[in-house]
């Protein structure tokens, strides 16, 4: 980014955008071994393990199919599904903080390298992961909350009751539309901070907060239109690839699924590095600038490189 730090808090969404796609163009290598390394494998297990689960779902329910094989499959489905939540979970992780890292570093004008790259994750993914766990702990309240008001809907029309119907509706609308993408905001931006800033976990979440303030209808716009994106790339694949036997040939199946998979790889690279200059939006935006001189040094240390003592990362409040 070669604008001035308080010039960043004057970018548009499509600034945001254009200045996120322009990145990689600094360490085309980088990112190429980032995205085919990290990114790719990711958005290819969020797509393809349909295609493991659909059929064993489908036995399941199936009237005819055999006891003796139930429990079977049942074990298979449950291992699947582990095994790809925590692939999901720790190349989702590992992603973020190899995009964070390296946008971060260029920032600096830090010498930048697929190496030193993965040589600064082990220590950065500690800190993402505490910062996930209490995301995760917001998570939990939020599917109660859809859990109690899908219940309260169950009610209503079993007492034929339009007035609960209608405010459970109201709720699962509510907490789908607006808490799911404030949540979503909160845990990218604070995922950011947890590589960036000396905090992490709750911390990070609270700082992350902070930082939305003034700038949330931008954080919204740009999560709705990250999950839109993943969800149209979703549910053509479902329909083409995985319940589309009857309807396409192998070939075009192939060919579509190769295309819906290469055009997640690119909506994931692309959201990893618009929350990178996100952040900055964000810190202009409060006229909090950031000493490149601390961060490279804080970046640093990550690689175990010696991390003299002086000034804070943040310089909070400039104008003040």
């Amino acid at each position: 980014m070669d604008l001035a730090p308080e010039e960043l808090q004057f970018l548009t969404i499509p600034d945001i955008l254009r200045e996120s796609i322009s990145i990689p163009k600094r360490s085309p290598k980088t990112f190429y071994l980032i995205t085919l390394s990290l990114i790719f494998p990711l958005s290819f297990a969020i797509l393809a393990h349909s295609l493991f689960t659909h059929p064993l779902i489908s036995q399941l329910q199936s009237p005819f199919n055999d006891p003796s094989q139930t429990s079977h499959e049942w074990t298979l489905l449950l291992l699947i599904q582990f095994l790809y939540l925590l692939f999901l979970f720790a190349f989702s992780l590992l992603s973020t903080a190899a995009a964070v890292f390296t946008v971060a570093s260029l920032y600096t004008s830090k010498a930048v390298s697929f190496s030193s790259t993965l040589s600064a994750i082990p220590r950065v993914f500690k800190r993402l992961f505490l910062t996930f766990l209490w995301v995760t702990l917001l998570m939990i309240l939020y599917n109660s909350l859809i859990l109690l008001s899908l219940v309260l809907m169950i009610l209503a029309i079993d007492t034929d009751n339009s007035l609960l119907l209608f405010l459970a509706i109201l709720i699962v609308l509510t907490l789908f539309l607006v808490a799911h993408v404030y949540i979503t905001a909160l845990w990218h931006l604070a995922s950011v901070v947890s590589v960036l800033e000396p905090v992490y976990g709750l911390a990070a979440m609270k700082k992350s907060y902070h930082l939305l303030k003034g700038r949330l209808r931008f954080a919204a716009v740009l999560v709705s239109a990250y999950l839109v994106a993943c969800g149209v790339i979703s549910g053509v694949f479902s329909v083409v690839v995985v319940h589309g036997g009857e309807d396409y040939g192998v070939f075009t199946r192939i060919v579509v699924g190769g295309f819906l998979v290469g055009l997640l790889v690119i909506v994931n690279l692309v959201g990893l590095l618009v929350q990178s200059v996100f952040y900055y939006v964000c810190k202009s935006y409060h006229h909090q600038g950031i000493d490149k001189s601390a961060l490279h040094d804080h970046l640093g240390g990550y690689l175990g490189e010696y991390v003299p003592l002086k000034s804070s990362i943040q310089m909070e409040n400039l104008d003040v």
